[in-house]
């Protein structure tokens, strides 16, 4: 995956609260967890909070910033000012690769999509889904529009879960959780019962819709302008689609319960779909580039 030489880089999507302190942690069923229940609740967490409903991840605490947090974007700037810097920097190419899914869905969706931040943070915050901490991985919070993410989470992406990692897998995981903020404009998640399970429950086609909207984008990003006129991105390999596809297969229930949970895999506790539906409907959306081909509600095929 490259980015373009030139041009400057816009931080403005995101609000960058690392070092600032602040946030109570997330405290999952009413104690701590083993390293095998922090994983558990990563997957449960990623590209969605564990439910997008209109209570979000369900998470206990307050919203918004905490005590002594504040956002303060004067480091990242002076880090990312180029459009080139993203192929250099982790952070940067976050930057730029936020910049590139949000382009793509205003010139979607039109006036109907309101642009939303990323939010960095070390170690813990707040949100308006409560309080959250690393373990809890990247999550869409509906309550204030905003996506969290502890950039570490690509580092555990890659020593815990055994995926290959690489620009375009973080893309990946941002454009999923991008999905549902569309997902949220759109009233899709409003067709889910909070707390639904199963092979075939709206949690799991929430999740799967949101893999097929990440593709989607994937389709367009070295074609869709930023606000110079220009792509921010100017290649995406097949290798960097295959990096994706082997994140994708790594965070299905099916893979999460058998090689990190108890070995034994319970449909009935889905919430986001094997790994071969997380596969499938990523490639979906990207052959299709066509958001409309990703009604998993509409189908009684889910793969």
């Amino acid at each position: 995956m490259r980015f373009r030489e030139g041009g400057s880089l816009d931080t403005s999507g995101v609000s960058d609260r690392r070092g600032m302190g602040g946030g109570r942690g997330l405290a999952v069923g009413g104690g701590g967890l083993g390293l095998v229940g922090v994983i558990i609740v990563v997957i449960l967490q990623l590209a969605g909070g564990g439910g997008s409903g209109s209570g979000g991840s369900g998470f206990g605490g307050l919203a918004g910033l905490g005590s002594g947090e504040q956002a303060d974007n004067s480091q990242l700037d002076q880090r990312c000012q180029q459009v080139g810097d993203a192929n250099d920097s982790e952070e940067c190419a976050v930057v730029a690769e936020i910049d590139s899914i949000q382009e793509y869905w205003g010139q979607t969706l039109g006036g109907r999509y309101t642009e939303t931040d990323t939010v960095f943070f070390n170690g813990s915050t707040q949100t308006g889904c409560g309080a959250a901490d690393s373990g809890t991985g990247p999550f869409y919070c509906p309550s204030d529009k905003l996506v969290y993410i502890d950039l570490t989470f690509f580092n555990d992406l890659k020593s815990r879960f055994g995926a290959q990692g690489g620009a375009f897998v973080d893309a990946y995981v941002l454009a999923h959780e991008y999905g549902h903020h569309v997902q949220d404009i759109l009233g899709t998640n409003q067709q889910v019962t909070p707390g639904d399970t199963g092979p075939t429950s709206g949690s799991v086609r929430l999740e799967l819709q949101a893999d097929c909207y990440a593709g989607t984008w994937a389709n367009h990003a070295t074609t869709v302008p930023d606000a110079s006129g220009q792509p921010l991105i100017t290649e995406i390999t097949q290798d960097d689609v295959n990096r994706a596809l082997d994140a994708a297969s790594r965070i299905g229930d099916d893979f999460i319960q058998k090689n990190l949970g108890g070995g034994r895999v319970d449909q009935k506790s889905f919430t986001h779909g094997t790994s071969a539906q997380r596969e499938k409907w990523f490639t979906t959306g990207y052959q299709s580039g066509n958001p409309q081909a990703c009604d998993t509600f509409g189908t009684n095929d889910l793969g």
